[in-house]
């Protein structure tokens, strides 16, 4: 697709982009390329991508307005500007790039480039999620969740959850398992919450892992629990890895009740429970 929006627009520009230092990038170039050289082109080493990039965004191309907006976003490759930044992405989505009306979104719920309005966010984020954007689905379901930027809807969120971990966004999937456990919008449904938080820890997220660990724990697996435990410390933030590493969540299990699978110290077991959802809306909303 891209390459064929290349080839219409840039087909009668035979123009070259001059660097700093003379030399020449020439944007019909980009027509030779198959869609796999494409990719490899936008996800270059930043240093070596940004003028191809540049030069594709400045030509109408909306994946590399984003590439272009998040190498900005980040001061990757180039100097970090928020704003400038929020406006390619808001280019690319007046093509209705799926992407990037979620990182529209993204910038007002964190106040890149913009002032931080939640509601607008919102907006953003349900239209990408209607068009079946899964991190903008995730996102949704988070606003919803707590009632930032619109009223708490439990349900509605794990209805995004749900379309979101349906597209194998291992994320989600923790957080449908949690709805599940909790009873957030849903029934509580201990065999459900079994199923997804399984799901999560084998597609690789460390949180699912993590609670994946601590029901094999509860049911007294605790050989199969410390190898899920290891590897949500591998994959981890400092803080949780330093909690696992501190004491063994595994070595606590075993002296006490197999009823409770938290540990039994009150402060260990508020640390346990919070690392086995965490602060899921400043963790991965980047798509």
């Amino acid at each position: 697709m891209a390459w064929r929006w290349l080839r219409g627009h840039l087909g009668g520009n035979k123009t070259a982009r001059r660097t700093r230092g003379g030399a020449a990038v020439d944007p019909t170039k980009l027509l030779k390329m198959n869609a796999s050289e494409l990719r490899a082109l936008l996800a270059d080493n930043p240093a070596n991508a940004e003028l191809w990039v540049r030069a594709a965004a400045e030509r109408g191309l909306a994946a590399a307005q984003v590439r272009l907006g998040r190498m900005m976003l980040e001061g990757i490759g180039l100097p970090k500007d928020e704003k400038l930044a929020l406006s390619w992405f808001k280019t690319a989505a007046r093509a209705h790039d799926a992407d990037a009306i979620n990182m529209v979104g993204r910038c007002y719920e964190n106040g890149w480039g913009a002032a931080p309005d939640s509601r607008i966010a919102v907006d953003w984020y349900r239209k990408a999620a209607d068009a079946g954007h899964e991190w903008a689905q995730y996102n949704l379901g988070h606003m919803l969740l707590d009632g930032n930027g619109t009223a708490a809807d439990p349900e509605e969120a794990l209805f995004w959850y749900c379309k979101a971990a349906g597209q194998g966004h291992v994320r989600a999937m923790n957080l449908v398992a949690r709805c599940h456990e909790e009873g957030w919008g849903v029934a509580r449904n201990s065999a459900a919450a079994r199923r997804w938080y399984r799901a999560s820890a084998e597609g690789g997220y460390f949180r699912g892992q993590y609670n994946w660990a601590t029901i094999l724990q509860g049911e007294g697996r605790f050989d199969e629990a410390e190898h899920w435990f290891r590897k949500a410390a591998a994959a981890g933030t400092p803080q949780v890895r330093r909690a696992i590493e501190r004491r063994s969540l595994v070595a606590i299990a075993k002296s006490c009740s197999t009823m409770n699978p938290l540990p039994s110290s009150p402060n260990l077991a508020r640390e346990a429970a919070r690392f086995s959802h965490g602060d899921e809306s400043a963790i991965g909303s980047c798509s």
